[in-house]
């Protein structure tokens, strides 16, 4: 298996992971707080705004590690 191959490989399964762990901690918390059906649509869609901050924060906190790298890495 190439590191490219490896690479691909880890992503994805990061990128499963994140998609079950925003599914189990944040939409159905979110979809079973209420009982009709406009108002768990509501919380689902709400819920994307949440998935968007921790996508953002994790953007943030890669973008930090590469812009500080030099000073991590001694």
């Amino acid at each position: 298996m190439s590191n490219q191959s490896v690479t691909y490989l880890v992503a994805a399964c990061c990128g499963v992971f994140a998609l079950s762990a925003y599914v189990a901690f944040i939409l159905v918390p979110a979809w079973t707080a209420y009982s009709r059906i406009w108002q768990r649509m509501a919380a689902a869609v709400l819920s994307l705004y949440v998935l968007a901050a921790f996508a953002a924060v994790g953007v943030a906190g890669g973008a930090a590690i590469v812009w500080f790298w030099d000073s991590i890495g001694v």
